[in-house]
């Protein structure tokens, strides 16, 4: 039996953790579930605690990405074949993971990502990942369906291969281009996804980030 170990980051998701804990919990009821609380101002780390599962603490925000490196330092040391990724804010739901397992298991991927049904994303959002998309396929010679999911499942044995990742909107991004640069295998299956509301500025920071931030990288892969 393949073992799994989840990985969830978490700021400030004291409404959500729990929730999001006793799903990995019921889906995947033998896996090392690991939170690691990046810093949060509320009760999201004793909440966790009390559950009994591994939480790993920062103890001031860091950003997703620093919080992921914490959660891939600490699980590096432990046994376990595969590893799920999942937001603590319930974007996604963790029965969606059986799917990411089963092709890391049977498709021999290195890496799998989900990639959103366009019905659940809002329009801007969908306008977005379409240039976000077209643009890194375009640069890096792929042909993704989705690559600013957050929902990601990959082998222990690339966890050093990709772990030099940013923070913010550009962490999936960051995952995708050190795949391709180490010449992983990706996979992506279908997920779902739920949204809440975005402020217009943040939305716009967050495209030309990401735009910017794929523009750059894409264009070094090119001409090396």
């Amino acid at each position: 039996m393949k073992k799994v170990a989840i990985l969830l980051p978490a700021y400030n998701e004291e409404k959500n953790i729990k929730m999001v804990i006793d799903e990995a919990k019921k889906f995947f009821p033998k896996s090392l579930i690991v939170v690691v609380d990046d810093g949060s101002t509320d009760s999201t780390y004793y909440i966790a605690k009390k559950t009994g599962v591994t939480v790993l603490r920062h103890k001031e925000n860091r950003g997703k990405g620093e919080a992921l490196k914490t959660g891939f330092i600490y699980l590096l040391k432990k046994n376990f074949d595969f590893i799920i990724i999942a937001d603590a804010d319930r974007q996604y739901k963790l029965y969606d993971a059986i799917k990411i397992l089963t092709a890391l298991k049977d498709f021999g991927a290195d890496i799998v990502t989900g990639y959103r049904i366009p019905s659940d994303v809002p329009f801007a959002n969908r306008v977005g990942n379409f240039i976000w998309r077209t643009l890194f396929n375009f640069l890096f010679g792929t042909k993704l369906k989705d690559t600013n999911c957050g929902f990601i499942g990959l082998r222990k044995s690339v966890i050093k291969k990709i772990i030099d990742i940013h923070g913010g909107y550009i962490i999936e991004n960051s995952i995708l281009r050190n795949a391709v640069k180490n010449k992983l295998k990706v996979v992506q299956v279908p997920v779902k996804v739920s949204y809440g509301k975005r402020k217009i500025r943040k939305f716009a920071r967050m495209f030309f980030g990401v735009l910017f931030f794929i523009l750059v990288e894409g264009l070094k892969f090119r001409l090396k």
